[in-house]
């Protein structure tokens, strides 16, 4: 009787789940603040990592900003500065509106580490620096990522091995690093920029794949030990985003009487999304909303039935231009984005 009630329980648990995930669609929930909060986000100095920077520096976040390219990350931190320079004048300018004050020096909140994350050393060297330099971390922000734009038994075996440390084998060694801090506290948020090639695959970028199903399936399992240990206080966003464009996959395409209907995302449009999607503890984000349709039907129709479905969306090669396009560069011996 005991697991019949039980049951019972569950069943209803299960349905006022439902109810509450329908309640979000149609109310948008209160954003929290992050205000004075420190934010972790690799892979800050281009593309979405900087995009990533620049919302929550709107919100008056200390913004600690990792990347392997220092000049960029530089980059990134000035653009960041701006933004905290203009919202210090902002504040500045409402508490002396009633008269003149003494105005406190501004110090800009944002600091920059040069970290490559494939390479755990660096990982954890880089993670001790900003626990001695700026605290405890409340937002980790996994957002690095690179692709090697090979078909696969053309992908040198250390492009391969790269794609899987930096885009996945780095989540475990950053969570290591600041997770301990978190779980003491019961507080902090760990989000995981994956992509929708993490839920669906295509042929040619299998190295990049396996590394966002690996990103995926990581994220999803420390949530369940997060639950499991009752800290509730530790928030946890997954980030599936379809092609954005960030000039990472170049090239890419799908039919062109459909291409219309599923444009490149703009980075910042994904941003912004993914965001909210944080601020609101939003368990997962898929952009656009299709991505949780097809991930859906993925679920349940056969092998065969899927093939079909990625032919006649032109799916089933969408990476053959992107591919044919970094040879080419690679030939030329062209500077390589993402590599």
């Amino acid at each position: 009787m005991n697991i019949v009630a039980e049951f019972l329980m569950v069943t209803l648990k299960v349905l006022w789940a439902f109810v509450l995930a329908g309640f979000k669609w149609l109310v948008r929930p209160k954003e929290k603040s992050v205000a004075g909060q420190v934010c972790v986000i690799t892979g800050a100095g281009s593309g979405l990592g900087r995009l990533f920077a620049k919302e929550f520096a709107r919100r008056g976040a200390v913004l600690v900003l990792w990347d392997i390219n220092k000049q960029s990350n530089e980059e990134t931190a000035e653009m960041v500065r701006e933004i905290q320079r203009d919202l210090n004048s902002s504040m500045l300018k409402d508490e002396c509106a009633g008269g003149v004050q003494e105005v406190p020096a501004f110090k800009p909140q944002v600091y920059t580490y040069v970290c490559d994350v494939g390479k755990r050393e660096s990982v954890y060297s880089t993670a001790a620096k900003v626990q001695r330099e700026v605290g405890h971390i409340d937002l980790l922000i996994n957002n690095a990522g690179v692709v090697s734009g090979h078909h696969l038994l053309e992908c040198p075996d250390e492009l391969i091995e790269r794609t899987m440390m930096v885009n996945c084998h780095a989540h475990f060694w950053t969570t290591k690093a600041f997770l301990p801090k978190m779980l003491e506290m019961n507080h902090g948020h760990i989000v995981t920029i994956a992509s929708s090639l993490g839920l669906f695959s295509t042929a040619g970028v299998e190295d990049y794949c396996a590394s966002k199903f690996g990103a995926i399936g990581f994220h999803e399992s420390l949530s369940h030990e997060l639950k499991a240990a009752e800290k509730d206080g530790i928030k946890m966003t997954l980030v599936c985003p379809f092609l954005v464009d960030t000039g990472m996959f170049q090239g890419c395409r799908i039919r062109k009487e459909i291409a219309p209907l599923l444009p490149p995302l703009k980075p910042e449009y994904c941003v912004k999304q993914a965001v909210r999607a944080i601020l609101t503890n939003q368990p997962m984000i898929c952009t656009p909303r299709l991505m949780y349709m097809v991930t859906f039907m993925k679920t349940i129709l056969p092998f065969d039935a899927v093939v079909c479905m990625y032919r006649f969306l032109g799916a089933d090669k969408c990476m053959y231009h992107f591919l044919s396009h970094r040879k080419q560069v690679t030939n030329n011996n062209e500077a390589k984005t993402g590599l």
